[in-house]
Parts: structure tokens; C-alpha cells; sequence
């Protein structure tokens, strides 16, 4: 399990978070980090996602360099 730490403090952060949680809770997918549940901590909202070894997809995006065709094809997947 990985855990998502969200701070709720501006206004436009409580919308997203709910958008990304409607987002990853209606759309299964083998290809994509599976949802599981969300906690509200303090002024953060946790939210509990299946673990993905290899870091974050910024970590990934920061350490390879893709060409525009191999963007396109990882979109496509």
C-alpha cells in the first residue's frame, strides 16, 4: 500500500482531491494504480493506493528522457 498525502488547506486543492478520487475510484484498470480508500488526517486527506515499485511518475519523468513518438505511445497505453 502507498499512502498520498493531500493538504486541504486552499480551496482549489479540495476540489481536486475529490476529482482524483471519483477519477480513480470509477476508472479500473490494470494499467493504472488501483484506488482503495481515502482518510481524512487533520487537515489532510490520505489517500491509500496500491504500491508501484519504481517511484512516483514525476521520479520517472525526471529520470528518462522520451521522445515526442515515445510519449505518444505511452499516452496510447
Amino acid at each position: 500500500v502507498a499512502i498520498k498525502k493531500m493538504t486541504l488547506q486552499e480551496e482549489m486543492s479540495e476540489e481536486l482531491a475529490v476529482n482524483e478520487i471519483l477519477v480513480m475510484r470509477d476508472n479500473r484498470n490494470p494499467n493504472i494504480v488501483t484506488y482503495l480508500d481515502s482518510y481524512l488526517v487533520g487537515a489532510e486527506l490520505w489517500l491509500a493506493m496500491e504500491f508501484m515499485d519504481g517511484g512516483t511518475l514525476l521520479d520517472v519523468l525526471r529520470a528518462v528522457y522520451l521522445e515526442e513518438g515515445q510519449i505518444g505511445a505511452v499516452c496510447r497505453e
